[in-house]
This record gives structure tokens, sequence and C-alpha cells, in this order.
């Protein structure tokens, strides 16, 4: 067990008890699960989940707080520098500063009511902005309404309260703990049409799923299929100009 001691808040980081029952409430937002395996798979594809990340949707996060055992599980975290588990060992929930560093974003997807997303209760059991801001002190955190495109970037400042973020001039923001752009883009992918989040690198490249590469792939195989047959079809009329004069091409 580590301890670390606020001015107004004693927050110790203890494993999840082996016999603490999770609740299994359904995912209110339909969405959820498509977005966060969508925004998985980009960095997944892209090589960029390293041994040491944890990339995790709906996983309890805790902490003990004034020694009340406090749990909130984010639509999507990333956080860096997390020890491995026993070879048979399932994780089930991730204590920050015990196993890993604390998350460098969280984040909410919103359905058509926003709730606890915007929640600064203090008491227990304390709401999520506060836990995010307060407790965790997630440096970024991220609350996206998919249903509108809308997505809110808050970063924590200097006097540890959360600051809302404008977006750059390609209406992304800078990700500074995962070194990449996260912004919104409009399409479809397998059955779900609509507002996604994704991922553009420094550059400004936009991160491929792997269908799109797949897709990608198959079109720069047409183009140079398509490419082939018409420099066989210039050497097929150049030969047949050739031999017009009596000249034979292999010669």
């Amino acid at each position: 067990m580590t301890v670390s001691t606020t001015a107004d808040l004693k927050i110790t980081w203890e494993r999840l008890p082996d016999d603490f029952i999770l609740d299994e409430e359904p995912v209110e937002n339909i969405d959820q699960p498509l977005l966060a395996a969508a925004l998985r798979e980009i960095l997944e594809i892209a090589g960029l989940i390293l041994q040491g990340i944890l990339v995790a949707s709906n996983m309890a996060v805790c902490a003990t707080v004034e020694g009340k055992l406090a749990i909130k599980a984010p639509d999507w975290f990333y956080a860096r520098n997390v020890q491995p588990l026993p070879a048979a060992e399932i994780r089930r929930s991730y204590t920050p500063s015990l196993e890993g560093e604390i998350p460098d974003i969280a984040l909410e997807f919103l359905s058509a009511t926003p709730s606890d997303e915007y929640s600064t209760k203090p008491d227990f059991p304390p709401g999520k902005w506060f836990f995010y801001e307060q407790i965790l002190r997630v440096p970024i955190y991220g609350i996206f309404k998919p249903v509108v495109g809308l997505l809110e970037v808050n970063r924590l400042n200097s006097s540890r309260k959360y600051e809302a973020q404008q977006p750059d001039a390609n209406n992304r923001y800078w990700i500074a703990g995962v070194g990449l752009f996260l912004g919104v883009w409009y399409g479809t992918k397998a059955e779900r049409t609509g507002y996604w989040l994704r991922w553009w690198d420094e550059s400004g490249q936009m991160l491929l799923w792997g269908a799109e590469m797949v897709e990608r792939e198959r079109e720069e195989r047409t183009i140079a299929q398509q490419q082939a047959e018409q420099e066989r079809e210039r050497s097929s009329i150049l030969a047949a100009q050739l031999r017009a004069l009596g000249i034979e091409p292999e010669a």
C-alpha cells in the first residue's frame, strides 16, 4: 500500500480485494463498446500498445479515500508503466500509484442525458469529475457526445483544477501522454455510421483501422494492376508500330 495525503483528503492506493464483487450494470450508451474498441484498435494496429501500457474500457479504477474504497470505471483510459500480472491472473481492476502510473487520459462517452460525468460531488461516493480531478488527478479528462459529435477536453492546470481546452486549427487536441492528436471523425465502421473518436500523428496523418488498411492495400493493388496493364498495352502498340516498319522489337 502507498499513501499520498493532500490538504483535504487522505488517499491510499490498495489493490481491489479478490472477493470484491463489482457491479455488473448494463452499459447505458449502446455505442460505448464500439467507440472504445475502435479507439483502442487504432493504437493496436499502429503498434503503439507496448509492454507496460494499459488501455482499458469499463475497468474498475480504484482509490481508497478516507478509508473508503472509491471505484470508477471510465469508458476508456490509457495508463503507462503498468506492472504485468502473473501469467495465470486476469486483470479485473487497476489501482494507480500501486500498479502503475495515473492514467494519462480518461474518457467518458455520453448518451443523450449527461449524469455523473460532470458531478463534482466530494462526499462518498464521489462524482466522476471529482474522482478524476481531485483524487486520481488524471491530466486529461475528455467527455465525448457521439450523438452530436462534440468532444470536450479538460486539462488539469497548475491549481489542480480542470480547465477546458480549445482545439487546434484542425479541431484536434494534443494528448501528450499518448503522443498523438485526438479528434472527431464522421463515417462508417462496421454496422455504425456516425461520429467517432480517432487518432492523428504529429504530421497530421490519420491512423487507420484494420478494415481501412485492407481497403487501402486493395486500392493500391488495383492501381498497380491498372498501371501494369496500361504499360503492357503501350508496349504492344509500340511493338506493332516497329513491326510495321520492318523492325523486330526483340532486336
